[in-house]
Parts: C-alpha cells; structure tokens; sequence
C-alpha cells in the first residue's frame, strides 16, 4: 500500500510541478538588442493603448522627442493619416476592432505636415481572439525608396526620349520609301536604307543597356568565362576606330609581358573597352593611351590579375564629379549619350570580381583603370 501511495503523490508532485516555458522568439529584449540600436522606428503601446516604447529611428523619423511621446496615448504620440486625410487608429481600432486580427500591413501614411512614412503594425495578444497586450508598430522613412522610384522613372524618360529619334527616322525612311519607290535612284534608296540600319543598330543597342541594368540592379548579370586574350581584344577596337577615320597615331597601346592567363566573358569585356575606348575618343582630347599590365588581383585567394587603363590628354573630369562618374545618368559633357554606359562598365566589372576606378591621367586628361582576377575555373586549379 505504501508504495502505492507513494507512486500517487510522485505522480501528484510531477502534475502539479511547475513545467519550463516553451521557447519563443526573442524580441529586442530577450535578444539583448536595445531597441535604440535597431534601423527602423519602433512604437510600443501597452494593453491600455499608452506607448511603453519610443526608439532613436522613431524620433528621428516623426520628429518627436521619446519624452514627449512616453506615456501619451498611441494616436496622440503617433497622429498618423492615410493618404485620403483620415485618421488612422481611428479606421484600424486595434484595441476595439476586430478580434482575429493580429497585424496591419505595410502601407504609406502621413505625419503631421505631410510626411509620408512606410508603417506596419503587430498586435500581440494573450491568446487567439483575446484582448490585445501591445500594438508593436514598425516605421520607414520612405526617401530611400521615392530615390528609387525617381530612378526608374527617369530611366523609363531617358530610354524613351532616345528612342523616339532613331525609331522616327526608320519610321519616315521606311513610309517614304514604300510611297515613293520608283521616283528615288539606286543610291538615294542605299542612303535611306543604310540610315533606317544605322537606326535600327542604335535602337538594339539601347535595349541592350536596358537588359544590363535590369541585370545589374537584380544581381543577376551572367559571366560566361572564357580565355580572354586583352592585347588582341583593345587591338580589334584601335583597328576599328581606325577604319572609321581616327588617325593611327592618336592610339597608344602598351602591354607588359608576359601576362596571366585570363578567364572572362569576352562580349561583355568587349563592352567595356568599348565604353571606355568611346569616351576617351569623343570627350577627351590628344592620344589615347591603353595599358595591359599585370597586378595584384583584387580577389582575396588569388596572386595575380590583369589591370587595364584607358588615359587621354584632354580636359579631364572635374574633381567634384568623380565620386558621380559611375552613377546612372552621369554624363561629362553636353554632346550626347544616355550617360548608362560607365554605370554598366562598372556593374560587368564588379560582376567578373573585378574594380573599377577613376582619376586624373598623366597627360592631365580622364584616366580610367579595371583590374579583373584571372578567374580560372575549378577544374583547371
């Protein structure tokens, strides 16, 4: 009988023992974080809707000092409208609306004086369908994300603007000479076609740079490796400036021997020297001179790279537009061009691992410098 009982009262005192919490996320608290240390603005109001919580990006983003705001009823501490002029916790309720609902999406709303804030809100609760304990609400400013928006937009005005010439000189080519055929002579119809060609080369050359900053931007710019020989690659470019009328003599080309053997997507270096090779022909003035010389790779792991500097005698870029030379829609003077190109060059570079820099040529013109790793592929280390 006695150990009968005394299996009961173990089994009692097992029962009635207090059990270990179940886990949990941590908050900021549990976490050791201080909520000042945290990058967006965070809001906390108690089971009676008065802000417990008030943290450094809340004050810099509303302007409202926490002692101002501690201890003030949620909507007095945080008077926030939508976008139609109406008052915010008054629509939402959190403490009297709604008993299933735990959280408020992310949305735009306004401060006083109109300043627009990104805002989410958590409802924390006891139990499903209990009254709520805290309303956690998270705050953004939201000027990084309108930089972005002004971005794209003029991106969309600067690409339509440049393609409206050349697809309205195809159009008027094309309409005229379908019209009027037989009344133009052989070479006048070669002239006209040879433009709409030119156009239609300038027009895929737009959406091509289009393509590449949507890669870019995403991080989803292929590299297709392949062995890359510099010399003979910036040579195709001099030989083709030549041909078309640049003199022989204002090109330099300079290679130290001997140099690593580099692993790179030939289209898109080509596309760099290209860029850069333009530039320097149409804005700068004097030799162009080309250095392949071999470096430091700018890979950790990796002993040696390939550096490569384009440097002219002309004007230079100013010193106050340097940090901006890599920018979308950065351009060194007024005679054309989307000002995409050096914005690609670098985003094809730092996609092969590489660096890309900007500065001020012996010769006093621009001077611009890629170093790329020799990158070859596993199976050949």
């Amino acid at each position: 009988m006695s150990v009968g009982t005394g299996g009961a009262n173990r089994a009692l005192r097992e029962r009635d023992a207090p059990r270990a919490p179940a886990p949990r996320r941590g908050g900021p608290a549990e976490l050791g974080v201080d909520p000042d240390e945290l990058p967006d603005g965070l809001v906390v109001a108690d089971e009676h809707g008065r802000v417990i919580c008030f943290n450094a990006a809340a004050q810099r983003i509303t302007a409202v000092p926490a002692a101002d705001a501690l201890g003030q009823r949620l909507e007095k501490a945080l008077p926030l409208e939508d976008l139609e002029g109406r008052r915010w916790w008054q629509l939402t309720d959190p403490y009297g609306g709604l008993a299933i609902r735990v959280r408020q999406p992310e949305r735009n709303l306004l401060l006083p004086g109109g300043r627009e804030v990104l805002v989410s809100a958590r409802y924390v609760r006891a139990e499903p369908t209990g009254p709520v304990r805290r309303v956690v609400v998270s705050l953004r400013d939201t000027e990084a994300r309108r930089r972005t928006e002004r971005s794209h937009a003029e991106l969309i005005a600067t690409v339509a603007h440049e393609l409206r010439s050349p697809l309205t000189s195809v159009k008027g080519f094309t309409a005229t000479l379908l019209a009027k055929w037989e009344r133009f002579t052989d070479d006048q119809k070669r002239l006209m076609l040879e433009t709409v060609d030119a156009d239609a080369d300038r027009v895929t050359r737009l959406i091509a740079e289009l393509l590449d900053i949507s890669r870019i931007d995403s991080g989803r710019l292929e590299v297709r490796r392949q062995p890359v020989d510099m010399g003979a690659a910036v040579g195709r470019h001099i030989q083709a400036y030549v041909a078309a009328g640049q003199p022989a003599d204002r090109f330099l080309l300079r290679v130290e021997q001997p140099l690593p053997a580099l692993w790179a997507d030939p289209d898109k270096i080509d596309q760099v020297l290209s860029n850069l090779l333009e530039n320097a022909v149409r804005h700068g003035e004097g030799t162009v001179t080309i250095d392949i010389t071999a470096t430091a790779s700018p890979r950790e792991g990796e002993d040696t790279g390939t550096s490569v500097t384009v440097s002219d005698e002309g004007p230079g870029i100013p010193e106050e537009s340097m940090n901006r030379v890599f920018t979308r829609f950065w351009r060194g003077s007024k005679r054309g061009g989307t000002g995409l190109g050096l914005y690609i060059v670098k985003g094809i570079v730092e996609a092969h691992g590489g660096t890309i820099t900007v500065g001020r040529g012996p010769q006093g013109g621009a001077e611009f410098r890629f170093t790329l790793p020799v990158a070859a592929p596993a199976y050949l280390t």
